[in-house]
């Protein structure tokens, strides 16, 4: 048994110092998880990685006995915790109040790339809270690969599934989650298409 799945059981025995001596050992790869998503926002983002990890993890530890069945069950709660995050933050910055659709601009950079589209991501989580409906593996894997910026031998390994069966759930996912764009939000899914 690992260090970080000896410290998720006493935190699931009530242990109250194991939250604090978890974060040093899975702060890397968290932050590697939120990096991983964060990668095309542009430069002015209000969102960091260091604070999309901090966030994350106060959600994973803030609710008491949250029954982590070891360390791939923990890190499948944290690409989670940063979907419901990324989702929270899109809705804000689509409330007219906050800007509605704008989009901010760097103005020292002469070609800024375009900040995510909040109303996609918004249209993403709805197609995805679909899917998990009726197929929740298939969106688990849709949350570990997409939020949680993780490749297919990760996803298989948190998931304990095989590689193979990794590849078709993200086929059929991404398939599913097209048709429900091209029904439902047929300007996202044209977007889709081109790219």
């Amino acid at each position: 048994m690992n260090e970080v799945t000896h410290i998720l059981n006493a935190a699931a025995g009530g242990d109250s110092d194991a939250a604090r001596q978890l974060l040093p050992l899975v702060y890397g790869e968290l932050r590697k998880l939120a990096e991983s998503r964060l990668a095309k926002t542009p430069p002015g983002n209000t969102l960091q990685p260091t604070a999309l990890v901090h966030e994350a993890y106060l959600r994973l530890i803030g609710s008491g006995d949250p029954g982590w069945q070891g360390r791939n069950h923990f890190f499948a709660a944290a690409a989670q915790a940063m979907r419901d995050i990324l989702v929270e933050q899109a809705r804000r910055k689509a409330r007219l109040k906050h800007g509605g659709g704008r989009v901010r601009l760097d103005l020292s950079d002469v070609d800024p790339p375009a900040e995510p589209d909040p109303q996609e991501v918004l249209a993403v989580d709805e197609a995805l809270a679909k899917l998990e409906k009726e197929d929740p593996r298939g969106a688990q894997v849709v949350v570990l690969r997409y939020f949680g910026g993780l490749t297919e031998p990760e996803t298989a390994a948190i998931l304990d599934v095989s590689e193979s069966t990794v590849v078709r759930d993200w086929k059929f996912a991404r398939t599913w989650l097209f048709r429900e764009f091209s029904k439902t939000h047929p300007q996202l899914a044209a977007g889709e298409s081109s790219s």
